[in-house]
C-alpha cells in the first residue's frame, strides 16, 4: 500500500505538468476528477481547491493548481519537521512550532530578506526604484504589502449587461481615443472600448487630459464608474481604471486584491510583482505549532499569505485574514507581556481578621464590583510576583475605597503605601478619603504636595523616611529628589496618563506592587493592548444612591434657552454648574468653535450681575488653577467655565449641572467622564450637550452619550466610530497601526492571542526555546512597527 508521501508525489507530477502546459483544455482536465477521487482522496484541502476546475478559465485554473502544489509542498515540509521533532520540545499546543529561522527554512528567510535590487526574483528592471516609492525594498516587504481591499471580478459583466446597471466595473480593449476640448479647459477624453463579445462602450475622463498619454489602442483596460445610456450607445464616467498587463490576467476572472499605491504605480504591476514573488517562494515555515493551529482552527501561514493576495474564494480570504489577524495580535501581546518584566513579589497576604476590620471601618458596604476588584488585588499582593494592575471605573464608582483596602493589606505587613494624584486639590481629596477609612484602624496618613511650606515638607519627608507615615498621599512632590520611603510596598497612581513615564518610574523604582487607577472607561480591546502590561479590574456598578446623570443633546440655536434654564436652577435651588468648552482661546482656523475665555465673557454679559463666575484652564499657573477650583468647591462661585482640566477634578457635591459647548469636539468617553463631575451629592445631576455642528452623523454619534449611561459601552462605541488613534492618548502611546486587526471588532481574537501568549511565556519566559525562534525573529522585525504604551 502506498504511503501518504508517495500518494502526494503521484498527485504532484500531473499537476506540475498541467501548470507547465498553461492549464488549457485537454491536458489533464478530463482525468483530473478521477485522479482526485483516487490518488487525491487523503488530501481534502487539495480536492477543495480544485473543485469545479473543468468549468474555470485558464487563469483561475493556474491559480488553483499553484495553490494545490503549495499545499502539497507545505505538507511535505511539515512531515520533515515532524521527523526532526517527533519527541516534542515543550512548545505550547504541540510538538514544535516550525522554526522560521532554522534548518530548511534558511532558504526562505534568505530570499525574503534579499533586496529587490539584487534581482533574486525578476520583478522587472526598474522594480527596485518603482517599489521603493511605496516603501518596498525587500521581498519580505512585497509579501507583507497587504491589500487595502478586494474586488470580486470573477464574472465582470459584458458591455451589453453593464448598460442596465447604475455603476459597473468592466474590461475591454482600447480601439480608439479622442480628447474633446471644453470651454472650461481640460477637455473630455473619450476612449472607445470593445469587450470579448464585440460590443462597444465609451469611457469618459473629465478634465484629466494627462490620461490620454497613458492609454493606447490595443491596451486592455479595467474601468469603474457610473453608466449612462446615450440613445443606442453606452457611456461610462470613469471613477477609476487600471491597465491590465500582458499575459494571463491577474486583474480579472478572480477575486482581486487592491493595494496601497501611488500615482504612476499601477495595480496590475503590483499584482504581477506579488505573483512572481509568491511563485518564487517555497512554502513558508510556520511560527505556530501544528496542534495549536489545529486547536484554534487556523490555516497555515503559507496558505494565509498566498490566499490574502490571491483569494481562491470568499471563505478562503476570511480564513487567511483570521490567521494573519491572530498573528498580528499574538506578536503585540508577546511584546507587551515581555516588556512587563515584573520582579519578585513581597507576598502581602490579607488575614481574615484584617479583611473584616477593614470592612467594619468603611462607612458603607462595598458594591459587588468593589469586593471583586479588592479580592483580585489581594490575590496579586499575596502572589510571588510584583503586582501590576489597572483599576478602572466611572467617576464615583468607588476606586478610592478599593485602593484604601490594598493599602491596609500592605501596611498590616509593615510596609508603606504611596498614592500619587495629578493635582494638589485631588491629592487633598484623597487624603480626606484615605484618612476617613484608615485612621480608625490606626493607619497614619500623611500629605506631601508642592504647595506646603518648606518646614512642613521637611517634616513630612522625615516621617516617610523613618516609617512614621504608613500611607503618603501627594502629587509629583512624592518623587522629587530627597524623598525617601523606609519601605515602599505599594504605589497607587491615579489617572496615570497625567504623568510622564519617567515620573511614574521614579515612584516605583524600588519595585513595589503597583495599582494604576483611571476614571476613563477603556474598551476591553485597548485594555488588552494599550494597557496590555497590566492586569485589569473593572468597577462596573455605582454605589447605592448614585443615579446616572440625565443627558440632553441640543443644537447651537437652543443655547439661549439652555442658559436661561441653567440660571433658574442655580438661583432657585442654590446649586452650581460647570460650563465646558473645547478651546482656551478663540482660533481663526476654528471660528465656529467656542473657547472658554470668550464664553466666560459672553456669560458675564448674559447672566444677571449676581451670578458669580470663575474661569479655569490649563494655561493658568497651578496655584492659580487650584485657587479657582477651591473657590468653586467652597461655593464662592456659581458657574465654573472651564476646559477639560475639570475632567480629573475634586468632588463638588453641590454641582448638579453641566453644559458642554461644541460637544462634537470631544470623544464620547471623554464626554461621559466629564458629566461624571456632576450629581455627586444628594441632588441628581444633569448634562446638556450643545452641538455646534449638527450634521446627521454628528448628532447620531452624540446620541450615544445622551441615551447610554454605561461608560464601557460608550467607550466601545467611541472606538468603533473614531478608531484607536483618535482616542485620548493612544496616538502618542505608540499603539501600532494594525494591518489586518481591528481593535473594535476583534476582541475575541485579541483575548485568544493573549491567552496563547501567556502560555508561550509560561513555557519559555524569555521566548528563547527552539520552537520560538520564528516568533523571536518576527518580533525583532516588528520591533519598530509594534509599539506599546509603557505604563510601568
Amino acid at each position: 500500500m502506498a504511503t501518504v508521501a508517495e500518494l502526494r508525489e503521484r498527485l504532484r507530477r500531473p499537476l506540475e505538468r498541467e501548470l507547465a502546459e498553461g492549464c488549457h483544455d485537454g491536458v489533464v482536465v478530463g482525468g483530473l476528477e478521477r485522479l482526485l477521487a483516487t490518488v487525491g482522496k487523503p488530501f481534502a484541502d487539495v480536492r477543495a481547491l480544485l473543485d469545479g476546475y473543468a468549468g474555470w478559465p485558464p487563469p483561475r485554473r493556474a491559480d488553483a493548481v499553484r495553490a494545490a502544489l503549495a499545499s502539497l509542498a507545505s505538507a511535505d515540509a511539515a512531515d520533515r519537521e515532524d521527523d526532526r521533532s517527533a519527541a516534542g520540545d515543550g512548545a505550547p499546543g504541540g510538538a514544535h512550532a516550525g522554526d522560521a529561522e532554522a534548518g530548511g527554512a534558511m532558504g526562505v528567510a534568505d530570499l525574503l530578506e534579499a533586496e529587490i535590487g539584487e534581482r533574486r526574483v525578476d520583478l522587472g528592471a526598474q522594480a527596485a526604484r518603482k517599489l521603493a516609492e511605496i516603501g518596498l525594498r525587500s521581498y519580505r516587504d512585497v509579501l507583507h504589502h497587504a491589500p487595502r481591499r478586494w474586488e470580486d471580478r470573477r464574472a465582470l459583466p459584458g458591455f451589453a449587461a453593464a448598460a442596465g446597471l447604475e455603476k459597473a466595473t468592466v474590461v475591454g480593449t482600447v480601439v480608439g481615443r479622442k480628447l474633446v476640448p471644453t470651454r472650461r479647459g481640460g477637455g473630455v477624453l473619450r476612449v472607445v472600448l470593445e469587450d470579448a463579445f464585440g460590443e462597444r462602450l465609451t469611457a469618459l475622463w473629465f478634465h484629466q487630459p494627462w490620461v490620454e498619454k497613458q492609454v493606447f489602442p490595443g491596451q486592455r483596460l479595467i474601468v469603474t464608474g457610473r453608466v449612462k445610456r446615450r440613445g443606442r450607445s453606452t457611456e461610462l464616467n470613469v471613477e477609476g481604471y487600471e491597465v491590465d498587463d500582458e499575459g494571463p490576467s491577474l486583474s480579472t476572472g478572480r477575486i482581486v486584491a487592491v493595494y496601497p499605491s501611488t500615482q504612476g504605480l499601477a495595480q496590475a504591476y503590483l499584482r504581477r510583482a506579488v505573483d512572481r514573488t509568491l511563485r518564487a517562494l517555497p512554502p513558508l515555515p510556520d511560527t505556530l505549532p501544528r496542534r495549536l493551529r489545529a486547536d484554534l482552527d487556523l490555516v497555515d501561514l503559507d496558505r494565509a499569505w498566498r490566499d490574502v493576495h490571491q483569494p481562491p474564494d470568499e471563505a478562503g480570504l476570511q480564513r487567511a485574514l483570521r490567521r494573519l489577524k491572530f498573528d498580528e495580535f499574538l506578536l503585540l501581546e508577546l511584546r507587551v507581556l515581555l516588556q512587563r518584566d515584573l520582579g519578585a513579589g513581597r507576598g502581602y497576604a490579607t488575614a481574615d481578621d484584617d479583611a473584616a476590620a477593614f470592612a467594619g471601618a468603611l462607612p458603607y458596604a462595598l458594591t459587588s464590583a468593589q469586593a471583586r476588584a479588592l479580592e483580585e488585588i489581594r490575590a496579586d499582593l499575596a502572589a510571588p510576583r510584583q503586582m501590576a494592575r489597572l483599576l478602572m471605573g466611572d467617576v464615583g464608582s468607588g476606586k478610592t475605597a478599593v485602593a484604601a483596602g490594598a493599602a491596609w493589606t500592605v501596611v498590616r505587613a509593615g510596609a508603606q503605601a504611596a498614592v500619587m494624584a495629578p493635582t494638589e486639590l485631588l491629592a487633598r481629596q484623597h487624603l480626606g478619603s484615605f484618612t476617613e477609612v484608615l485612621w480608625p484602624l490606626g493607619v497614619r496618613v500623611d500629605l506631601l504636595v508642592g504647595g506646603m511650606g518648606a518646614r512642613d515638607r521637611a517634616e513630612a519627608r522625615a516621617r516617610l523616611a523613618s516609617g512614621a507615615t504608613d500611607v503618603a498621599v501627594g502629587t509629583h512632590a512624592l518623587i522629587q529628589e530627597g524623598v525617601e520611603f523606609r519601605d515602599l510596598g505599594l504605589a497607587v497612581v491615579d489617572e496615570e496618563h497625567r504623568f510622564g513615564v519617567e515620573q511614574r518610574r521614579r515612584l516605583i523604582r524600588g519595585a513595589p506592587d503597583v495599582l494604576v487607577m483611571t476614571a476613563t472607561p477603556i474598551p476591553r480591546s485597548l485594555a488588552l493592548t494599550l494597557y496590555g502590561d497590566l492586569d485589569v479590574s473593572v468597577l462596573d456598578e455605582l454605589p447605592p444612591g448614585r443615579t446616572p446623570v440625565a443627558t440632553r443633546l441640543v443644537r447651537a440655536s437652543q443655547r439661549p434657552a439652555v442658559y436661561r434654564e441653567l440660571w433658574a436652577e442655580l438661583r432657585d435651588a442654590g446649586h452650581q454648574a460647570y460650563v465646558v468648552a473645547p478651546l482656551v482661546e478663540d482660533s481663526e482656523a476654528l471660528d465656529e468653535v467656542v473657547s472658554a475665555t470668550s464664553l466666560f465673557d459672553d456669560l458675564r454679559a448674559l447672566l444677571p450681575a449676581e451670578a458669580r463666575l470663575g474661569l479655569v484652564h490649563g494655561r493658568l499657573a497651578p496655584a492659580e488653577k487650584d485657587a479657582v477650583m477651591q473657590a468653586f468647591r467652597d461655593h464662592r462661585l456659581d458657574v465654573l467655565v472651564a476646559t477639560t482640566v475639570v475632567e480629573v477634578g475634586v468632588d463638588v457635591p453641590n454641582a448638579t449641572a453641566m453644559v458642554v459647548e461644541n460637544a462634537e469636539r470631544f470623544g464620547l468617553a471623554q464626554l461621559h467622564q466629564l458629566r461624571g463631575r456632576v450629581g455627586r451629592g444628594d441632588a441628581p445631576g444633569r448634562c446638556v450637550l450643545v452641538a455646534g455642528e449638527a450634521s446627521r452623523a454628528t448628532m447620531a454619534r452624540l446620541r450615544v452619550v445622551e441615551r447610554h449611561t454605561d461608560g464601557f459601552l460608550i467607550a466601545e462605541r467611541d472606538l468603533e466610530l473614531r478608531g484607536p488613534g483618535e482616542l485620548r492618548g493612544t496616538r502618542q502611546s505608540g499603539l501600532p497601526d494594525l494591518t489586518f486587526g481591528d481593535l473594535a471588532a476583534d476582541v475575541g481574537v485579541i483575548e485568544q492571542a493573549r491567552d496563547v501568549a501567556k502560555r508561550m511565556l509560561a513555557a519559555s519566559p524569555a521566548l528563547d526555546a527552539p520552537w520560538a525562534a520564528g516568533l523571536r525573529a518576527a518580533l525583532r522585525r516588528r520591533e519598530r512597527a509594534v509599539g506599546f504604551r509603557q505604563t510601568l
